[in-house]
């Protein structure tokens, strides 16, 4: 009831309502989660355990996030079944198997809406359409899409939708869920009765304004922003492909996010490019953020059909607007001359 405790409310609230008119939602189907990942626990828990008692069957694809995989498998374990559905070499899933895989007791169907490892953008609206015929709760993970496409949700019509600040560039240890109205959903960390008793903890107000803002900010000249980083990712895909030999573009060429190229470079290690490239000041991945430092095969390149020469020399690089031209023309001179020393050390 003090002062500074109701400008602390205000504040979260005011936030809320931002997040909510830019994705066209209500204010009270956004409840704030400290990132992507809990988002998706709260999502995909909270939905199998307020419907058990109607279904234990959950569907989801090969090539969704840790959170999602991780958070699926915890469920099997308790005893709850789930069909993990292939997809293309590109990684878009397989429409006509996912249809198949819906059985009576189907609770929830839980697939990405962009992979982080590729950049596929899957087909949400047919998900979606499927979801609604068979009368199936549809969750997706949008991490990777909200503040880097516009997305209206009202108009896209799924029920559960998680983001991350830190994909728009807003604080890291903030994200959201966005639940539509008339979901039931159970909470699933115990604690006070913050977030309309659904996630218990206490609110981290500045990490609720700082995401309201970002995702404020992205939405500016967002299509030229878009723009921008398309052109550096092909200049970036068609130069590899131009000046360095036996490479491999992973993902969706003609439906892809704009920041993420992964490209594999046969007869190298993905990690050793890494390296070499961070000794020229230059950050990039063999993987996404969440398997980085794993000594595991990725199992989306895995599901996309590579064989294990190209899985371990893959490259993902993250493009934003703040880089230029001549930064990506760095990057690929550095790349060239990585490439061809490493080859020519394993010929050795």
């Amino acid at each position: 009831m003090y002062s500074l405790g109701r400008k602390s409310r205000r504040v979260i609230e005011e936030s809320r309502e931002k997040i909510a008119d830019i994705l066209n939602v209500k204010k009270n189907e956004i409840y704030f989660t400290s990132c992507g990942s809990e988002s998706d626990n709260l999502a995909i828990k909270g939905i199998a355990y307020a419907n058990k008692n109607r279904g234990n069957h959950i569907i989801t694809s090969k090539i969704e996030h840790p959170a999602v995989i991780n958070t699926c498998k915890t469920l099997e374990r308790q005893g709850y079944r789930v069909s993990y559905i292939n997809v293309d070499n590109n990684g878009v899933i397989n429409l006509e198997e996912l249809e198949q895989a819906i059985c009576h007791d189907t609770i929830l169907i839980t697939i990405m809406f962009a992979n982080n490892e590729i950049g596929t953008i899957e087909p949400i609206d047919e998900i979606n359409k499927l979801a609604k015929k068979h009368n199936i709760i549809f969750h997706t993970d949008a991490v990777q899409v909200v503040g880097n496409l516009r997305i209206d949700l009202e108009k896209l019509g799924v029920d559960l939708l998680s983001m991350s600040a830190h994909k728009f560039y807003g604080p890291k240890g903030i994200g959201a869920l966005y639940v539509k109205e008339g979901i039931e959903f159970e909470r699933v960390q115990d604690g006070g009765h913050q977030e309309k008793n659904k996630r218990a903890g206490t609110e981290n107000v500045a990490g609720i304004v700082g995401i309201a803002k970002a995702l404020e900010l992205s939405m500016t000249n967002i299509e030229n922003r878009k723009k921008h980083i398309e052109r550096l990712r092909d200049f970036y895909i068609s130069e590899v492909k131009k000046r360095i030999p036996n490479v491999r573009v992973n993902g969706n060429n003609n439906c892809t996010l704009p920041g993420i190229a992964n490209i594999s470079f046969d007869g190298v290690i993905g990690e050793d490019i890494v390296l070499n490239l961070d000794m020229k000041g230059i950050c990039a991945s063999s993987g996404s953020a969440c398997t980085s430092g794993q000594n595991t095969t990725s199992h989306v390149l895995s599901a996309i059909g590579l064989d294990e020469s190209l899985i371990n020399g893959a490259l993902r690089i993250s493009i934003g607007e703040e880089n230029t031209i001549d930064e990506i023309k760095i990057l690929v001179d550095s790349l060239e001359e990585i490439v061809k020393r490493l080859r020519k050390n394993i010929i050795k």
